[in-house]
């Protein structure tokens, strides 16, 4: 199971980086512009994950600060944003590298942050599908407004695919 997770985390950061490289060529009036989405914006929908990324890391490690909300905007530069989120990208895949067979079928108690009063306990394996498919969830809206702004032909596929053939990470050894 460990290895499906690993896989998970280099695809995460695999594809952020695919994410930001395409954001960085969108202008800053349609970066931030509302577009009608969750979080707004291109530039509210990247803050969002790495919001809910910390949220998640939070739970799983007891290490780092709690964002203010599930909108929080923590950082108004795209390059400061991107720093963030390749320290965040290292911090995923540190954590799932440390992680054991016994962790994994482990426990997770933590506290939702919009009613913060309820105390959930599920196991860590199903928490960690979630988290990864929260990921892939938001950056399917990102990819949406990507492709709306730059077009179809300037957008970078996100497809698991292309990562395991690119690495081998995820085929089998007779592939």
């Amino acid at each position: 199971m460990k290895s499906r997770y690993q896989m998970f985390a280099a695809y995460n950061a695999w594809c952020n980086e695919r994410l930001y490289d395409a954001a960085a060529k969108v202008p800053d009036a349609e970066y931030r512009a509302d577009r009608g989405v969750f979080f707004k914006s291109l530039h509210g929908t990247l803050n969002h994950l790495l919001v809910a990324d910390r949220i998640w890391m939070r739970r799983f490690t007891g290490v780092g600060e709690i964002p203010p909300g599930l909108d929080a905007i923590l950082f108004d530069s795209f390059e400061d944003l991107r720093k963030a989120r390749r320290s965040q990208d290292v911090l995923i895949n540190r954590y799932i590298d440390g992680l054991d067979q016994e962790k994994l079928s482990g426990l997770l108690r933590y506290k939702t942050v919009t009613t913060p009063q309820k105390t959930i306990e599920q196991p860590l394996a199903p928490a960690l599908d979630h988290f990864f498919n929260h990921q892939t969830h938001h950056r399917g809206q990102a990819h949406a407004l990507l492709t709306a702004i730059l077009g179809n032909d300037k957008t970078p596929s996100f497809d698991l695919l292309i990562l395991q053939r690119q690495t081998g990470i995820g085929l089998s050894s007779m592939s």
